[in-house]
């Protein structure tokens, strides 16, 4: 990203939440017309792209790993405000719409955010390398509040059907919070370096940190840049969830008109939510940046389950009905078998395109298993 890349694109990025966020309050009380639903669908593009390239600001201005972590910490408050809301809107699917989409955000970010970032970046520089170190710790943290939260509901006695206990699901809550905080600190204290960027020769074999003085890149924005970058992104982050709020109930009629299980909306929703990050994992895996790519993919995977189980464990003080967190028994499977592919992926530090393939060929799988369980 260059100096003029940063300025040039920074008037119309500043003009589009701020548009967005007086759209999203004006058409918060009507906007069944389907002229409103398509200007809010137009908005709600827009502000994906100005998230993505304040994040970038933000990002480089702070540099790695913490750029990573503010999108997908970030992102991950647009997502429990949006499960949140649609828990007390009630609807048939609000026992079950926080595991839905929550697994729905953990399939895309693990097996497509990562294999469009591989796929990408392997094809136009034929191999990507990356830390296995750092992406292998990413890794087993995801699976273990995976673990912890979505599948072993399905086995627990004390709760009703997949359902934790109060009891359980405070453990839970705390144990992913203190999952997600120990990985926080390995990757921006003790071992910061395992989640940078690194070179490579010519077999793909990671032989360094990149050093990101010379690689040809416009010097970091100002700190007055930054903070207004910072704030937008907020806005346009804010916006984002609003909308896609608004356009829950057409995309809910869309999805039983089309005869699909309601767990379908979930998944529309993780995909209108985690545009900016798979936009920003895309970018830099063609910059054959990839390590920066996966620190977005496992690390908003994390975040997903790690920040928003706690929050929706708080929010049922006050929220009636079941929260059912337990996986069904197709969707363990996906998760065991993406495990298992992850971990084949991770461990050699470097891959090929093929790798990405897999990947998505997994998410297609996901994907179409959600239209047609």
């Amino acid at each position: 990203m260059t100096a003029t890349t940063i300025r040039g694109r920074f008037q119309w990025t500043v003009v589009v939440p701020i548009v967005a966020v007086l759209l999203l309050a004006a058409t918060w009380q009507s906007h069944e017309a389907w002229p409103v639903l398509v200007l809010i669908g137009l908005a709600l593009v827009a502000s994906v792209i100005s998230a993505v390239h304040h994040a970038e600001v933000v990002a480089h201005k702070v540099g790695e790993p913490f750029g990573s972590l503010i999108l997908a910490v970030a992102v991950t408050v647009i997502e429990v405000g949006l499960i949140v809301m649609l828990m007390t809107s009630g609807g048939e699917g609000a026992s079950t719409y926080a595991r839905d989409t929550v697994f729905a955000a953990v399939m895309i970010t693990v097996n497509g955010i990562l294999g469009i970032s591989l796929l990408v970046g392997a094809a136009k520089h034929h191999l990507v390398s990356f830390n296995a170190a750092g992406t292998g710790s990413m890794l087993s943290t995801v699976i273990a509040v995976a673990a912890v939260c979505l599948v072993l509901p399905s086995f627990t006695t004390s709760g009703a059907g997949r359902e934790y206990s109060p009891s359980q699901l405070a453990f839970a809550a705390v144990a992913s919070l203190a999952l997600y905080g120990a990985f926080v600190f390995t990757q921006t204290v003790r071992h910061r370096d395992f989640f940078l960027p690194v070179t490579s020769d010519k077999y793909g074999r990671a032989t360094g940190l990149v050093d990101e003085d010379e690689d040809g890149h416009a010097d970091p924005p100002s700190s007055r840049e930054a903070w207004i970058s910072a704030v937008l992104m907020v806005l346009s982050l804010v916006a984002v969830v609003g909308l896609a709020k608004l356009l829950s109930p057409t995309i809910e009629d869309g999805v039983k008109g089309l005869g699909f299980p309601y767990a379908v909306v979930g998944v529309v929703i993780a995909l209108l939510v985690l545009a900016p990050e798979s936009t920003a994992a895309i970018r830099n895996a063609a910059r054959d940046r990839v390590q920066i790519s996966l620190n977005l993919a496992l690390g908003s995977a994390m975040a997903s389950i790690g920040l928003t189980i706690p929050t929706i464990a708080v929010a049922m003080i006050w929220l009636d009905g079941p929260l059912v967190l337990g996986l069904e028994p197709t969707q363990m499977v996906l998760l065991a078998i993406t495990v298992a592919v992850a971990t084949l992926t991770v461990v050699p530090g470097r891959a090929k395109a093929l790798a990405g393939f897999v990947h998505l060929v997994l998410l297609a799988t996901f994907l179409f298993l959600s239209m047609q369980p």
